[in-house]
């Protein structure tokens, strides 16, 4: 189980995480009609040549889903027992199928679960960029996590 518990996250602490996502105009096309989104912004690269952008922008549901999704494996892999909200989750720059991104993420606020005696809340800030280095999305989200078993 590649997750951490409560006890092994510290205020401060930086994952940079290691898989890195081209997405491509497939990705990006399938999400959004997956996810029954008619936005022209997505899918038509006609309508969206005499836009300022000039082709079709990568749906931003998908640049949350990545950039929650890829910092998984590193963070909340088999330890979290439910999210408990994602906040100030912003978009700065546009991001375009063919974008490389990478995630990188860091502990906020730690804090005991008032409720639940085996679990602890963990404040993520998410941040996404592209091959550029440039910032491309950001999100805090609010983790309820699994403290240590008990082994005595």
């Amino acid at each position: 189980m590649p997750g951490r518990y409560f006890e092994e996250f510290s205020v401060g602490q930086v994952f940079d995480h290691p898989i890195r996502r081209t997405i491509t105009e497939t990705d990006n096309i399938l999400f959004t009609t997956m996810t029954h989104n008619p936005a022209a912004l997505h899918l038509d690269a006609e309508a969206m040549k005499d836009t300022e952008f000039g082709r079709p922008l990568v749906n931003s549901c998908l640049t949350l889903g990545l950039m929650v999704g890829i910092s998984v494996n590193d963070t909340t892999h088999g330890t979290t027992v439910a999210n408990l909200g994602w906040d100030e989750v912003r978009f700065p720059k546009p991001l375009f199928p063919g974008d490389t991104i990478r995630i990188q993420s860091e502990v906020l606020e730690l804090r005991e679960s008032r409720s639940r005696p085996d679990n602890g809340i963990v404040v993520f800030a998410h941040r996404a960029f592209n091959q550029d280095d440039e910032l491309v999305g950001s999100c805090r989200r609010s983790a309820l996590m699994l403290k240590k078993p008990d082994t005595r």
